[in-house]
This record gives structure tokens, sequence and C-alpha cells, in this order.
């Protein structure tokens, strides 16, 4: 069978479809197999507990919050794994150890890894002003077509710009168990009214076990209880999201 060159075929087709057809049959053609469709399609998401998050879409993995199994992290599996861009909150063991493989960021910055545009945004890590603990980084990138807040390592409250900078993200990070340098439940759900995601993702809280002694933190009872009405998803340790959401909101609580 012969086939036909490019110019010829497409007045072929032109003929055969009339001009209004065809340009939908290409418009179409070019939507769903475009660059765009390719690069909207989604995520996975694996928790190795605490504040560790693997996520995996748009043909790269960015690991948040590496850490030593010690503090609220001890008795943990720690997350000795590769990605293309490692994420912390700050340098602490328990949110931004060395254990994982790629090029780890912990500073605020703008930044463009890999094909990943990546704003870190400079936060205090506690409810001070950061004259106890110092500063945090705030995290806001795109990914799999989704738009993905990371909140993991902070107690403060959101000022102005930094609402602006991380806009109506789709997926949400944010720490929940309470202590000096994290959310408690209510400052959690005060902070996802404020944001309006459309997932949020529950961390930094102690699950299934007694707490170690030194770790401050709590369990992820009292943020539901504060978003109560809310709809609560449990998927276990791996979660896939779509690239596309709704706008209802979903908690995902992860182990």
């Amino acid at each position: 069978m012969r086939l036909l060159p490019a110019p010829r075929l497409k007045t072929c087709l032109k003929t055969l479809l009339g001009t209004t057809a065809f340009s939908t049959a290409v418009l179409t053609s070019t939507t769903l197999a475009g660059p765009g469709a390719q690069a909207a399609g989604g995520v996975t998401i694996t928790s190795y507990g605490h504040s560790a998050l693997l996520i995996s879409g748009g043909g790269k993995t960015v690991l948040v919050n590496p850490f030593q199994a010690v503090a609220c992290a001890a008795g943990l599996a720690e997350p000795r794994v590769s990605a293309d861009v490692i994420l912390a909150s700050s340098r602490l063991k328990d949110e931004g150890a060395n254990v994982a493989r790629g090029k780890l960021l912990a500073s605020p910055g703008s930044y463009r890894v890999g094909g990943l545009s990546i704003e870190g945004i400079a936060a205090p890590h506690d409810r001070f002003g950061g004259r106890r603990f110092g500063q945090a980084t705030l995290w806001r990138w795109k990914q799999g077509g989704l738009e993905i807040a990371h909140l993991g390592g902070t107690a403060a409250s959101l000022g102005p710009s930094d609402r602006v900078i991380l806009g109506r993200p789709d997926v949400l990070i944010i720490g929940v168990g309470g202590g000096a340098k994290v959310y408690t439940g209510p400052e959690a759900a005060e902070v996802v009214r404020e944001l309006q995601p459309r997932r949020v993702i529950p961390v930094q809280y102690v699950s299934g076990r007694k707490p170690p002694k030194d770790c401050d933190q709590g369990g992820v009872e009292p943020f539901l209880k504060a978003m109560a009405g809310s709809k609560v998803n449990r998927p276990g340790t791996s979660l896939s999201l779509p690239g596309k959401l709704g706008d209802s909101l979903m908690i995902e609580v992860m182990r």
C-alpha cells in the first residue's frame, strides 16, 4: 500500500470532511496528543511516615522531608530512596536528613530543577517569629498537572504575601501534630480554610504507636475534628491522583 504525501493527504481529508470538520478533527487530535496532555498525567504519592512523601509524576520524582529515625520519627524506616529533587522544611534531622539521594533544597528561593519550577518561601519554624527555632521553608511547585504546596514544618500563621505566593494549591501537605514547630489540628484547619486546596495530606503526627519520650506531637484526630464535615479518605501508604481534581475538598490520611 502506497502512502500519500502529507500535503496531498491533507487536501484529501479536507475534501472528505469539509473545512470545519477537518479543523475540528485536527484540533481534537492536537489537544489529545499534545505535550500538555502528557504533562497533566497526575501523580502517585508514597508515604514513609512522619512527613516524608515521595511524589512521582510528570516524569519526575520529588521527595519531601526525609528523616532520620529520631525524636518523633523514632522507630520508623528511614526513606533511603532516590529522587530527582529533595525538598526539606529545614536541615533538622527529622525533616531534612541526608539519608536519600538527589538534589537537596532546604533554603528559600526560586529554583529550576530538571524541568520543575520550584518556589521556596521563608517562614518562622515556631510561633514566635523564629526566635526559638529559626526559619523553615515552605514549598510550592507544579508536577503532573497539579499545583502542590508543602507546609510540613512550621507552626507560624501565614502572612498576606505567603497566601499570595501559595495561591490555591491542588494538593496541600501540612503538619498537624502540634508541638513547638508544627501546627496543632485547629491551626492547620485554619490554614486549610485560608488556602482552600482540593486535597489535603496531613503529616507530622504520631500514628498507631505511643509517642517517644522526646516527642511533643500528637495524633491526626484533633485536625480531623477541626475539619468536621469534610470528606476523609484513608488510602494507606500509596495514593494516586489524576491531573485534574474537582473543587470539593478531600482529606487523604496516609499511613
